[in-house]
């Protein structure tokens, strides 16, 4: 992909050796010499990721899709070793591994979720993703450039729980038609560099990439230790939790067909979620304003007048400016949208109501109840009383309490 929007790229020559490796058996390709475009981002971990998606995107190109998904699909995995002796610091280390979890099962999930590999890999690799300055997450949290995809680093032993319940979750995703509350799980990576394993799991963004998020929470249901800190109300926008949201006095205000499509599609997930026994997941929800986001683009627009008037006669529409672009580019064929408007198939978490536009999704659900989670209860019993609704109980009970919770939020 030629990069219009990264200064810097440039051509050389590499050394690659592929492994394709099921668990069972693994394979190797003889070396390959061949040129191959990169591009710089402040990161090497970003760099290799946008090669290596590009790198893997290329390839399963020309491999044909699979009727059928077979259980070797859900256990495999592609290997990419890099040896760069013509080493060019500026945009690649010069010794890095990458590694691809079930192409095959993320390639499909993808189809289903309505992403042509092509527009992802332009969302995701032509330049590089925007760093979360949210401060919240462990590690690595990132949003692709045009804000559709989210790329989140995760643990190992959250990567060996997610090959646990990729074959239910594929089958679940298959059985309710991409119809889901769940995040939309769409490739997971491993990146090595200076022998450093860092893994990543790609997903769609669940806010909009084009209407402003102005409240945000994060809500499991629990009121035990679920109020945002100072630190996080004073930020641009806090993640509020569920005791500011009873605070806030906060309603969801949707119609009650609107409402049971909700809760229909969230009991469906849930129980999803209850066979993987996994619990402490959260809903987040994003509340877009569309009074506030009116006022404050006539106040941009005003400021902004002057400026614009000024620089009108320089003005040239870009070459190729109008040519679909990625996840949500092909929307610029279309006339522009209002305040408040939005495309179903790109804000697929989105909700219509009269003042507002919701943004409703399931997020943190690669934890199962296991022995480190039994511990946690059981701490947090002794302090808190048998009684008190702590987050960290057996996934039946947490289910039932947080769908209870969830009913609740609407007005």
């Amino acid at each position: 992909i030629s990069s219009s929007c990264c200064s810097s790229s440039s051509m050389f020559v590499i050394i690659i050796i592929v492994t394709l490796a099921p668990k069972r058996k693994t394979k190797k390709k003889h070396f390959v010499q061949q040129k191959v475009e990169v591009f710089r981002a402040s990161d090497p971990v970003l760099s290799v990721l946008m090669w290596g998606v590009n790198h893997s995107i290329n390839d399963l190109s020309q491999v044909p899709v699979p009727v059928m998904l077979l259980p070797d699909d859900f256990k495999s995995s592609t290997k990419i070793k890099v040896n760069n002796h013509l080493f060019n610091k500026e945009n690649l280390p010069g010794l890095f591994k990458f590694k691809e979890y079930c192409p095959q099962v993320f390639r499909n999930l993808r189809e289903r979720f309505g992403i042509e590999d092509q527009d992802y890999q332009v969302s995701l690799a032509r330049c590089p993703p925007l760093k979360d300055e949210d401060g919240q997450c462990v590690g690595l949290l990132l949003t692709s450039y045009d804000r559709t995809l989210v790329v989140k680093e995760i643990s190992s032993e959250e990567v060996e729980e997610m090959h646990n319940i990729l074959s239910e979750y594929h089958q679940h995703i298959v059985t309710c038609h991409g119809n889901t509350l769940l995040p939309q799980f769409l490739a997971m990576y491993r990146v090595t560099v200076e022998s450093e394993d860092t893994y990543l799991l790609v997903m769609r963004n669940m806010f909009s990439h084009r209407l402003h998020i102005h409240r945000k929470y994060d809500l499991k249901g629990s009121l035990v230790s679920r109020e945002a800190s100072f630190k996080e109300k004073v930020k641009e926008l806090p993640t509020y939790k569920d005791v500011d949201f009873r605070n806030n006095m906060q309603k969801v205000y949707v119609s009650d067909e609107e409402k049971q499509k909700i809760m229909d599609k969230l009991s469906r997930d849930i129980e999803f979620l209850v066979r993987m026994r996994i619990m402490d997941y959260s809903l987040l929800l994003g509340i877009h304003d569309v009074e506030r986001a009116e006022r404050d683009e006539e106040e941009e627009m005003e400021s902004s007048y002057e400026e614009e008037e000024e620089e009108e006669t320089d003005m040239a529409p870009a070459p190729g400016s109008t040519s679909p672009e990625g996840i949500s580019g092909y929307m610029s064929s279309f006339k522009p949208m209002g305040p408040g408007e939005f495309d179903p198939y790109v804000d697929v978490y989105a909700i219509q109501s009269a003042r507002e536009v919701y943004f409703m999704g399931l997020i943190d659900v690669l934890t199962q109840y296991d022995t480190k989670k039994k511990a946690a209860h059981a701490a947090k019993s002794v302090k808190h009383g048998a009684g008190a609704e702590i987050s960290t109980v057996h996934p039946e009970q947490y289910a039932k309490r947080f769908r209870e919770f969830i009913t609740k939020i609407f007005a």
